[in-house]
């Protein structure tokens, strides 16, 4: 057997809507409540004159809507204090490292204009992305150098500083905003020298819309998580497994529902309750991590923006998903097999192809897992099967460990209505042979 699997169960505290530091703890206290033990903080330096706190003007200064001038204390103790709190609530938490880019009003270009890509005109050049076949330029943003600077020493030694300060502060990860921009080599370099001080730390690397051989490549790095993107998968096509059989062996991967780039969930399926616990359920148990945004559990609908966004946007719903989301959470927490990236596979059922099977096998314990999966958030659909352990290797009996809905026994054969989006999960291990 490997090495047992970390838990990470990832709550996303955005900054903007979170308000001060010295507002902070009431989330906190949710999410501990719900099960999470990590939290991921978007960035908290001082953005340049677009706003965007992925436009980072100063690393070593806090974004000023984020600092409560009433509390007597400096930015710095706030900060340290709101990461002692998390820390007595059981929750380690990781902010976002950005070093592809920073804003481009920022003294940076012209106290080291060395460390920037420049365009034919004298211009610094901006980074960009494709999506869906549009060519998007961050015009905001100024794109460091790595890979030809006159001054990487001098370069990678303030990033480095940057990750120290961070960590000085109460900061014990880092998700790597566009990872797979920086080169490779950087990567390698900064991760070794920043655990061999701080052996605990963690690094995430973002590369989501990149190609699966490029995320291997930059997971290989040492990075400890990558993310991928089931939340994307529409339950039928091939291309999630074939990713996830790619890089699931470098480095395990964190799925999600939604997140601060996506539209919220809720607003997509239209206040669909069904396919938000559906989407939650499957990102949680896919993956060997989770993360999931601040507001999902109530049905925010207004998305998160990195520049506009306020503490104001903050919604009143009817909906609360808290219990549905500790008992997923606690599902995840106590079953190894739903926190490692396990061997994997995903099929339809023969009668029903409305009704998805996944199989789980753990490759550090014992456990094995079937999760039977209504598609369909809008409508019941039937699930049989003459015999249940025909789709598992394990002899020993399955047991219902569903977060709703949980059955006493599993009957031979087996018929059932799903509800809506409704899955059943079912476990079992492999060292326990029935006679």
């Amino acid at each position: 057997m490997s090495r047992r699997p970390e838990k990470m169960i990832i709550y996303n505290l955005f900054p903007l809507l979170a308000g001060k530091f010295t507002d902070w703890e009431k989330h906190l206290s949710r999410a501990a409540k719900m099960g999470f033990n990590w939290i991921f903080v978007n960035p908290i330096q001082r953005p340049g004159k677009s706003g965007s706190i992925y436009g980072i003007a100063d690393y070593y200064d806090y974004h000023p809507l984020l600092i409560d001038e009433k509390s007597g204390q400096k930015p710095e103790e706030q900060v340290k204090d709101v990461l002692k709190t998390a820390e007595k609530l059981g929750l380690r938490v990781m902010v976002d490292l950005v070093i592809n880019h920073c804003s481009v009003d920022s003294d940076l270009l012209k106290l080291h204009p060395e460390w920037f890509l420049w365009e034919a005109k004298g211009q610094v050049a901006h980074p960009f992305a494709d999506e869906n076949g549009k060519k998007v330029v961050w015009t905001d943003l100024a794109q460091f150098d790595h890979k030809s600077s006159r001054d990487k020493e001098g370069m990678f030694q303030y990033f480095f500083g940057v990750v120290k300060f961070l960590i000085e502060l109460g900061f014990s990860g880092f998700r790597c905003d566009a990872a797979y921009q920086v080169p490779k080599n950087l990567w390698e370099r900064l991760i070794h020298e920043t655990k061999r001080r701080y052996p605990e730390v963690l690094f995430f690397a973002e590369t989501l819309g990149c190609p699966s051989d490029l995320t291997r490549s930059t997971a290989s790095a040492g990075f400890d998580y990558i993310f991928n993107s089931s939340k994307w998968w529409d339950f039928n096509s091939q291309w999630l497994m074939q990713q996830y059989a790619l890089t699931r062996e470098i480095a395990p991967s964190i799925g999600f529902p939604e997140s601060h780039d996506t539209v919220r969930l809720c607003e997509e399926l239209k206040g669909n309750i069904d396919g938000l616990k559906q989407r939650y359920l499957f990102a949680a148990l896919f993956s060997g991590g989770v993360m999931m945004p601040i507001g999902f559990e109530f049905g925010f609908r207004k998305k998160l923006h990195v520049a506009k966004t306020r503490p104001e946007d903050w919604e009143e719903t009817d909906i609360d998903l808290t219990s549905f989301i500790t008992e997923v959470n606690r599902i995840k927490a106590e079953h190894v097999i739903f926190q490692e990236d396990a061997p994997t596979e995903i099929q339809s059922h023969d009668d029903n192809h409305q009704v998805m099977l996944m199989w789980k096998a753990s490759t550090s314990d014992h456990e094995e897992s079937l999760v039977i999966l209504n598609k369909d958030i809008h409508n019941k659909q039937r699930f049989y099967t003459e015999k249940m352990q025909k789709f598992i290797q394990s002899g020993a009996p399955l047991k219902d460990i569903s977060p709703e809905f949980t059955l006493d026994y599993i009957p031979s054969p087996f018929t059932y209505d799903l509800r809506p989006g409704q899955g059943i999960v079912l476990i079992t291990s492999r060292d326990l042979v029935a006679v």
